[in-house]
């Protein structure tokens, strides 16, 4: 199952803001457009013209957003 089926990049970029807000994300994942007046609009676009760089965002999401949700859906449903 992929876990990033049915899941936007603006999602998954807003989740990982609300959860570890733009600071501790520049922090992770080192790139200008977290560091230096972080936007939504402003990451989206660079994100979606840089590969290496979305798949950082991915990586980080499957491993603090979707494993987690998916391990308590999981433990719930026994």
């Amino acid at each position: 199952m992929d876990p990033l089926h049915g899941i936007t990049l603006e999602r998954m970029l807003k989740e990982l803001v609300d959860k570890l807000g733009w600071d501790h994300l520049g922090y992770l994942i080192k790139i200008n457009c977290f560091n230096h007046e972080p936007s939504i609009k402003s990451s989206l676009k660079f994100l979606r013209k840089t590969p290496w760089a979305r798949a950082k965002v991915e990586k980080l999401y499957i491993e603090r957003i979707a494993e987690p949700r998916m391990q308590d859906q999981l433990k719930n449903n026994l």
